[in-house]
């Protein structure tokens, strides 16, 4: 155990020597996730401000008083479209849709006929998309409001074309609704504990073989199983160290979001913090044993970070599936590393309780890993020693 400590403590200082690497390693880790929130945070004030504007674009709005007093009373303020309107919104330099009112609107509505009304928006424009709803909830008020006249001109009861009553009931709470637009935040906890851990497991091990130190360092007296847990432990802290600073990133980071209701919903304070970091202590202790067992087969540290980009990608793509399946989480989730952290994250974003039953897969299968790991790493070193 002391010659593991040494090694242990020897590794952890040639991790924080490099400076210029861990600072490499720390920005991102430290500012993707809260600027990430700041921008979606901005995005929603943007739409929030448009809707509190209330203004409606439209071409042709004067062959329409009727639909025109219809949109005024609803406290919408009616503007022009330009002229180039359509090519605006293929450049996205028009950010609202715009509503076509054709010439013979009124005389259509007179004679009982349906007059066609166009909502124009672009697709790829997603600004405008988004605003094409508030205009069709506009014209469907109109229509509303305009059959209900009509029949009552005819002494028929609107009531009649509403046999049922219906209510909405969300079950969801505010913090759940919140996580429809912070589902994110989980994966950048989890690649923040990934690339923690890459830059010191590929160092010590593909590293020091490239340096020529590994070799050397095999022929002392020292246990390779004190070795190995020494390297890992160190590989490990560094992973579970970049994960905290992660988690406690965002703390202050919704101090600065601009989207009042997204800061209403999204409630993020050390209990959050202390959460997320916990749950990624065996995501990490596996992660480091396997970057290790990876790099100890290579001879450069290039060739290593090669082998790498394997792990990287699964562990990035893993929280996909829960994104991906529509069939909601399913217990096969939190047997799988990265998977099991994010669906496990996302509980604690819903402010639910966690349950021992559904860490206690993940820290297994974390461990488990980070053993088999180590025991193939061990071995691998023997062999090193035996040529």
């Amino acid at each position: 155990m002391k010659q593991g400590w040494i090694v242990f403590a020897k590794e952890l200082a040639d991790a924080l020597r490099d400076r210029r690497t861990l600072m490499r390693m720390l920005i991102p880790a430290l500012l993707m996730g809260p600027v990430m929130l700041m921008a979606l945070s901005g995005l929603i004030a943007s739409f929030e401000e448009r809707a509190e504007k209330r203004e409606v674009m439209a071409v042709g709005m004067e062959a329409a008083p009727t639909l025109l007093n219809f949109i005024e009373r609803q406290t919408y303020t009616v503007k022009t479209a330009p002229a180039d309107y359509e090519a605006r919104l293929r450049a996205t330099t028009l950010l609202e849709p715009v509503m076509v009112v054709p010439a013979d609107f009124e005389s259509k509505l007179l004679a009982g006929e349906a007059p066609v009304v166009e909502i124009v928006s672009d697709s790829a424009n997603q600004r405008a998309q988004a605003g094409a709803g508030a205009l069709h909830r506009l014209l469907g008020g109109f229509n509303q409001e305009r059959a209900a006249l009509n029949l009552a001109m005819r002494g028929v009861s609107m009531e009649l074309l509403k046999p049922v009553d219906v209510e909405e009931r969300d079950l969801a709470s505010a913090q759940a609704r919140a996580t429809r637009m912070t589902t994110m935040i989980p994966m950048f906890i989890i690649m923040a504990v990934l690339y923690g851990a890459l830059t010191a497991a590929l160092d010590s091990t593909a590293g020091e073989r490239e340096r020529g130190s590994l070799e050397p360092l095999l022929m002392n007296p020292v246990p390779h199983s004190a070795l190995v847990w020494g390297k890992w432990g160190a590989v490990a802290l560094m992973g579970m160290v970049v994960a905290l600073l992660s988690s406690l990133s965002f703390v202050p980071a919704q101090w600065l979001l601009k989207s009042d209701s997204l800061q209403a919903m999204f409630q993020f304070g050390m209990n959050e913090a202390l959460a997320f970091w916990l749950l990624q202590i065996p995501l990490a202790a596996g992660l480091s044993g396997l970057l290790m067992a990876l790099a100890i087969r290579s001879k450069t540290f290039k060739e290593a970070q090669a082998s790498s980009t394997l792990i990287v990608t699964a562990v990035s793509l893993a929280p996909m599936v829960g994104l991906l399946n529509p069939g909601g989480d399913a217990p096969w989730y939190l047997w799988v590393p990265g998977l099991a952290q994010n669906t496990l994250m996302l509980s604690v974003l819903k402010g639910e309780a966690l349950r021992w039953e559904q860490v206690l897969p993940g820290v297994v299968i974390g461990f488990a890993l980070a053993a088999v790991a180590l025991a193939y790493v061990a071995r691998s070193m023997r062999a090193a020693v035996a040529r």
